[in-house]
């Protein structure tokens, strides 16, 4: 099988995802006079069903083992109406890749219009160059602006236009991959790029090797840093290169880390590299994207520091991008002439044929001659079901995901198959039953998927470029707090430790940056008081929450008095005795320190 993810110590920042929770295929809504329905429903009952919904006029249960035939034997009673197949309804995905083949037509992935990138014009010439740090970016797609694209070359790790595996080209292609007729499109169509080789097929470097690599992307011009890589432990060599480039204006992202806990991973645990995070198409959090606190030592000396954590996310779960040359396998799969989503699992082919239904595909099924093989998730292993299709005569397989989404799987080490199998959307089954004509086609490509915070940090530095090329005259970390500034809250209501300040939207930062411009866009994180007048039993109180103390505390002040001191995020409430009233004066304070935020006048 050709390479779909990478297989090495890279592994550890791309990740694949699949569902596997089971669909009741078996539940069916029974139509019936509501003076009778006691009598269908215990009939029901007593053939095993499980009653699910108790509605005016119908009742909808689930029997075990019985399709619909059977069931209308067990219920045969001149009190039922109608019976029928309790049809699944779930929610669309938010965002979608477009469908189709990438090698004859463009395609834009999910996460591009998830971050509204398709909604800024990228500036070309605006002087945006993207330094990627990676496995290299291979020569062989055709889907970049290599004119204007440098790299270095490395004794240790080779020519950098030639390929330590996919990694560098994926992540490279979600950042700048060209706006032409084919492929995909990146969040900065075409920007300039140098290319630092630091990975080979042996998927590891070192500290140093990203500290020299940075001075490297500091020669070559640019100002965005991507990297999307990651490891245990700080270096001071390796954080005061990037904290250089940070304070001479350039802006440096890189991955949260994919082990689904609340480990720092470095480079991106450091203050002056912004952590990206990974959420999926339908703004859910990637459960394997890390989450680090953003505080930092212990009792009274613990300091809250948004710049060591998690500041925002991006789309990182089965996102689309550059492949070297042949080295992935790319799905298309159509139905009477319309395209739907789908993945390759296994064995390059085309197949144009009549559909047919073999359900599970547990057996071999002489209907299935010369036909394309529709067959549901479940039961036996997707090696076995696609092996009894071609058994049969089958011509081709469309595996169908028994969950919401795409289904992505392999037919496995032993794969002893040849004709072409796809994993297809659940949402679709229906498209694939009633058509008259499927097609099939497994080839291979220079267009595949990854899922990780790896593709999730390109997301977030392609947006930073579009945006930037849009408003030169800030520096990168007036960007960066732009982007979290504008982007879109999820998970728990205001700053979290998994989406950070939320989803990028580079639209929103394009807009914010228009109307106010550089000098003017405030820390996400500076102090804030919130102060709001509660009566209740009689008795009037304050509720004070502060925000955004650099120590991790602040103090409350009233009338110029300090009342409290409380952690960051912590509620204070002033209270008042029944009969005090008047106009109060209150403030916040980082603690110990003259850094306060404006006067807030409550009355009451």
């Amino acid at each position: 099988m050709k390479v779909t993810k990478i297989a090495s110590a890279l592994a550890a920042l791309t990740l694949s995802a699949a569902a596997c929770a089971q669909a009741d295929d078996s539940r069916f809504v029974i139509q019936v006079d509501n003076n009778s329905k006691g009598v269908v429903k215990a009939l029901a009952i007593q053939s095993g069903a499980e009653i699910k919904v108790d509605g005016e006029g119908f009742f909808a249960a689930s029997f075990p083992g019985m399709d619909l035939s059977q069931v209308k034997g067990v219920l045969n009673n001149p009190h039922v109406k109608l019976i029928e197949k309790d049809q699944i309804r779930k929610p669309f995905a938010l965002y979608n890749d477009d469908a189709g083949n990438p090698m004859t037509s463009q395609l834009t992935p999910y996460a591009v219009y998830q971050s509204q990138a398709n909604q800024v014009p990228f500036i070309a010439g605006a002087g945006m160059k993207v330094c990627v740090i990676d496995s290299g970016l291979d020569r062989s797609n055709p889907d970049f602006n290599w004119a204007g694209i440098t790299g270095d070359y490395d004794p240790g790790t080779g020519d950098w236009n030639v390929n330590g595996g996919p990694h560098g080209t994926h992540v490279a292609g979600t950042i700048g991959a060209s706006d032409n007729e084919f492929g995909v499109v990146g969040m900065a169509p075409g920007v300039e790029m140098h290319i630092i080789k630091v990975f080979t097929e042996r998927g590891w470097a070192y500290s140093s090797d990203l500290a020299h690599a940075t001075n490297l992307c500091s020669q070559a011009g640019a100002n965005i840093i991507n990297m999307s890589l990651g490891g245990g432990g700080s270096n001071n060599v390796e954080a005061n290169a990037f904290a250089e480039f940070s304070a001479n204006g350039g802006l440096i992202v890189a991955a949260a880390g994919n082990d689904g806990n609340s480990a720092a991973s470095y480079p991106a645990a450091y203050p002056a590299v912004m952590m990206v995070g990974a959420n999926d198409a339908d703004n859910n959090i990637a459960p394997f994207s890390q989450f680090p606190s953003c505080s930092s030592g212990r009792g009274k000396r613990a300091t809250f520091d948004e710049t060591i954590c998690v500041e925002a996310t991006a789309g990182g779960v089965q996102t689309l991008s550059t492949y070297p040359a042949g080295m992935a396998d790319i799905a298309s799969l159509s139905a009477d002439g319309t395209f739907y989503a789908s993945a390759g699992m296994e064995n390059d082919g085309e197949a144009t044929a009549a559909g047919y239904f073999m359900g599970t595909a547990e057996a071999v099924d002489a209907g299935a001659q010369g036909r394309i093989c529709v067959i549901d998730r479940g039961n036996i292993s997707f090696h076995d079901k696609v092996a009894n299709c071609e058994a049969s005569g089958g011509v081709g397989a469309v595996i169908v995901n028994n969950v919401d989404g795409v289904l992505y799987g392999t037919l496995g080490d032993m794969n002893s198959t040849s004709i072409p199998a796809i994993g297809a959307d659940l949402a679709d089954r229906d498209a694939f039953l009633n058509a008259a004509s499927i097609s099939v086609s497994v080839t291979p490509s220079a267009y595949g998927y990854m899922s990780g915070t790896s593709m999730a940090s390109p997301a977030v530095a392609g947006v930073a470029a579009l945006v930037w090329s849009n408003h030169t005259e800030c520096s990168g970390e007036q960007i960066r707090d732009a982007l979290k500034m504008t982007a879109e809250d999820q998970g728990a209501a205001g700053h979290d430790v998994y989406f950070g300040y939320g989803i990028v939207k580079a639209k929103a930062a394009h807009d914010y940056l228009t109307q106010n411009g550089c000098g003017n866009t405030p820390t996400p994180g500076e102090l804030s008081l919130s102060a709001t007048h509660v009566f209740a039993k009689g008795k009037n109180q304050v509720e004070l929450v502060a925000l955004g103390a650099s120590s991790g505390s602040a103090d409350i002040y009233r009338d110029g008095a300090k009342i409290a001191t409380v952690a960051n995020g912590t509620q204070y409430n002033d209270a008042f005795s029944r009969k005090v009233s008047g106009t109060f004066t209150y403030k916040a304070c980082d603690q110990n320190t003259t850094d306060c935020t404006a006067e807030q006048v409550i009355s009451f």
